[in-house]
């Protein structure tokens, strides 16, 4: 496996589907990744960063795992199981030590506003580009496009947006502490999820560089 999913340089691939980000008193941030379609098959991930700025993925299978962290970065890489629940506005995620509950509201005015945008437009880098400058004024640390990883490039083309009301994280049975913004923003990649804890439908693109097919 070379890391693209099987894709050839130059290639565009995506994954379509949900990003949680939350935080916690604890200074633990959270951000799952739940695709229910993508090159790799369904599957979901989570990404960690520790109040010390240690950067951990966990991953459902190395395959995952290799193209995730050829993509971001991360300081450690675990292969462990990772499943999510969906039942209405509840959200279980376990996902190795990991044990999250996430509650969501409704959709927020800017959801509303993004669940009209048609699928072909949200999934475009040109409008990803125009939505990348009042994405970042309005939501600090929040990008829609840029470089990625081994070369990548990536764009985001969110679809609908719900403000994550209630949380409950443990780590190996430790609390991680009440519901908290993602603050400070994570550095996984060229962006972070928005400061107030969400649930973010997207369609992420990532296309290969030459060299890395």
């Amino acid at each position: 496996m070379s890391g693209t999913a099987g894709g050839k340089a130059g290639e565009r691939l995506r994954f379509d589907g949900w990003i949680a980000g939350v935080g916690t008193s604890s200074g633990t941030r959270l951000v799952v990744g739940h695709w229910p379609r993508s090159p790799l098959g369904a599957f979901s991930d989570v990404m960690v960063e520790r109040p010390d700025g240690e950067r951990l993925l966990l991953a459902p299978s190395r395959r995952v795992a290799d193209f995730v962290a050829a993509t971001y970065r991360f300081d450690r890489v675990e292969v462990v199981p990772v499943a999510v629940g969906v039942a209405g506005t509840t959200w279980r995620v376990d996902a190795g030590p990991l044990e999250l509950r996430l509650r969501a509201g409704r959709r927020s005015a800017l959801g509303l506003l993004l669940s009209a945008v048609p699928a072909p437009l949200a999934r475009s880098p040109l409008w990803a580009r125009v939505c990348d400058v009042p994405a970042r004024l309005l939501m600090p640390g929040v990008r829609t496009l840029g470089s990625a990883g081994s070369g990548r490039r990536e764009w985001y083309g969110a679809r609908d947006l719900r403000p994550v009301l209630a949380a409950d994280a443990r780590w190996d049975g430790a609390e991680l502490g009440a519901l908290a913004p993602l603050d400070p923003p994570v550095a996984f990649g060229f962006g972070s999820a928005p400061r107030t804890p969400s649930l973010v439908r997207v369609t992420t693109t990532v296309e290969l560089a030459p060299g890395y097919g």
